[in-house]
């Protein structure tokens, strides 16, 4: 059984002594959620990950990380700080495999990407939003990315590469050698723009399923 969200140790021991087995981490962090900016409520994505891993472990439950990363070294920030489990929206949209119409815009194609308490979501499968409530998630268009495969090998590169950093034989040990540190910058920004030696435009096959632009 998977229970949450929450983001303090207190309700992560709730939930396991509830039965839960999975604890899902993460209140607001996503690239599409609005809930710290509707709500106000929120808990830096790190730090959740750290003080809920932490009780979920001492009662032999797991913790999900949900949200907030942004690039393959986020990944491993997350398994580092505990988390058993994550799981990534953003960075996985826009690509073949993920539901939706390909939208083609001045010769630009994209792919539409909404959070799951969104008005977009909440037409699509409750029928729209409950009068006492208000959309937490935003409804965007992603650069279309074509097939996920070197998505996922750049993050299982990454994370790799992150274990022989901190010498760390297997996942499982991650956490065990990694000493997190408090910093103002983490990137050299010089050449931002700069992703991929020989970038390339990527555009959808003939027979891709397209939606029609107003």
């Amino acid at each position: 059984i998977m229970a949450g969200n929450v983001v303090t140790k207190e309700m992560t021991e709730e939930l396991i002594f509830s039965g839960a087995d999975v604890i899902k981490v993460g209140i607001g962090p996503g690239s599409v959620c609005t809930t710290r900016k509707q709500t106000g409520v929120g808990y830096p994505q790190l730090s959740a990950v750290l003080e809920c891993a932490d009780a979920a472990h001492g009662l032999g439950g797991r913790i999900v990380s949900d949200g907030g990363c942004t690039c393959p070294g986020d990944i491993c920030k997350a398994f580092g700080g505990g988390a058993d489990f994550v799981m990534l929206g953003g960075m996985l949209a826009g690509h073949d495999e993920c539901t939706g119409d390909i939208v083609e815009e001045n010769g630009s194609y994209f792919k539409i990407f909404y959070g799951m308490s969104s008005d977009t979501a909440m037409q699509k499968h409750a029928g729209g939003v409950a009068e006492y409530r208000s959309s937490e998630g935003k409804t965007v268009k992603v650069p279309y990315r074509g097939p996920i495969e070197e998505t996922v090998r750049d993050c299982l590169g990454g994370l790799r590469s992150a274990c022989t950093y901190v010498g760390a034989a297997k996942l499982q040990e991650l956490p065990r050698r990694t000493t997190f540190i408090r910093v103002t910058q983490q990137l050299n920004t010089v050449f931002t723009d700069s992703t991929k030696v020989n970038p390339v435009k990527v555009e959808p096959p003939p027979d891709a399923k397209r939606a029609k632009v107003a």
